[in-house]
């Protein structure tokens, strides 16, 4: 190995004896599988990025405990995206001209995937993503959404929401509408605008805010002001708990209240935060670990979330579908016995894969799923996260909570 390849591999965070304690003994022999990808490990998104790498670290290690892909290990080279669009574009530029990685795997957050997305169709590169939130612009045929959502969002993920709250004891008759302008926060809230209308729910209050802000005293006031019998909120990452932190200060706590994609662990640790509701594909509980790898995997991740200091180590949304990518693209290696990314794409148009947020397939626009998709409806009880909507998979027992 010569000095500039070990600096790859270190730098890179590849050397998985390091971050996961894989030894490389035990990977198996053979030129390595060079995948390259990025996340946000820092600026807005580091929160819900750390999560992501530890998922993908796991599923690494244990992929190359079975064989690797087509016998040879994997090599994943990492890079901090910083949360930004333009650092990925840039990123994934040198990891397909400098570091001539063989695949390529998106990063987290919908604006730095549309930016990889442009990189991986300049490159004929087969792309998989699992937080893109703007379907319609991912144009590009070799992409593909493993996150379980379908292609309107817009309307399907607004109308489970609100399903879950009408058949709750105190059906909310208006709503605030709040949300950062972080794109798929910005889409699907407006989406949830429209919803609101259809179901003949009043809208008191709609405002937004550039995404990055820490200053929510005004926003919480004005949602004080507005009396709403339901909060919809389009934050993602630490947004929702400096709202709430904000809301707080000025002594009040609304009804319902609904945060699209918070950072799951610090909402959870955060007592202000009871009955809070989000999205989720997965949680710890039955329906979802009656899947044997992902018991396995909530296990694992269990251990090397807590000696890694995560606010929370339990496996939900973010976790799971990053450990989902790299199911399907393992599924997807085996069934052409190729690395290429033309023979990928086409393989995973005809085909399922079993993954532990359900069986995925690409049969509906932009390679998403067509019809209802996997999106559920969680709250936050007793500091854990629950799913309570729709009831097939709720956790055993939970019911929504409504003070």
């Amino acid at each position: 190995m010569n000095t500039g390849r070990r600096r790859v591999l270190v730098a890179a965070g590849f050397a998985l004896s390091l971050a996961t304690g894989l030894s490389f003994a035990q990977a198996p022999p053979g030129a390595p599988v060079r995948i390259g990808s990025s996340l946000a490990l820092t600026g807005p998104l580091g929160a819900t990025g750390l999560v992501h790498k530890l998922a993908a670290e796991i599923a690494i290690e244990q992929i190359n405990k079975r064989g690797g892909l087509l016998g040879r290990p994997i090599e994943w080279i990492l890079r901090d995206d910083q949360s930004r669009p333009d650092v990925a574009r840039t990123i994934y530029e040198q990891l397909l001209t400098v570091e001539k990685v063989d695949l390529i795997v998106g990063p987290y957050g919908t604006q730095n995937i549309l930016s990889a997305m442009g990189v991986a169709q300049r490159y004929n590169k087969v792309l998989l993503h699992n937080t893109f939130g703007l379907p319609a612009l991912a144009k590009y045929d070799m992409q593909f959404s493993v996150g379980g959502q379908a292609f309107d969002i817009e309307n399907v993920w607004p109308n489970t929401v609100f399903d879950a709250v009408a058949a709750s004891s105190k059906p909310p008759k208006t709503v605030a509408i709040v949300s950062s302008k972080f794109p798929s926060q910005h889409f699907v809230s407006g989406g949830a605008r429209e919803v609101a209308k259809k179901r003949g729910i009043k809208e008191v209050l709609y405002l937004d805010w550039e995404f990055g802000s820490r200053d929510f005293g005004a926003i919480a006031g004005r949602i004080k002001e507005a009396k709403a019998d339901f909060l919809w909120v389009g934050a993602t990452g630490l947004e929702a708990n400096l709202l709430i932190e904000a809301m707080k200060k000025i002594d009040y706590t609304p009804p319902i209240h609904f945060y699209m994609f918070p950072a799951p662990g610090p909402m959870a640790k955060y007592p202000d935060a009871r009955n809070a509701l989000a999205f989720t594909v997965f949680e710890e509980h039955a329906p979802f670990l009656n899947n044997a790898v992902a018991a396995e995997f909530v296990k694992t991740f269990n251990e090397r979330g807590s000696k890694a200091g995560l606010p929370d180590s339990s496996v939900e949304l973010m976790a799971a579908i990053q450990f989902t990518i790299w199911q399907v693209l393992e599924a997807a290696v085996a069934g052409t016995r190729s690395i290429d990314d033309k023979a990928i794409a086409v393989w995973l148009k005809a085909n399922r894969v079993n993954t532990i947020i359900g069986p995925l397939r690409w049969d509906g626009p932009n390679n998403f799923i067509k019809g209802p998709d996997m999106y559920r409806v969680k709250q936050l009880q007793n500091g854990k996260w629950n799913v309570v909507w729709p009831k097939d998979f709720a956790a055993p027992g939970a019911n929504l909570i409504i003070p």
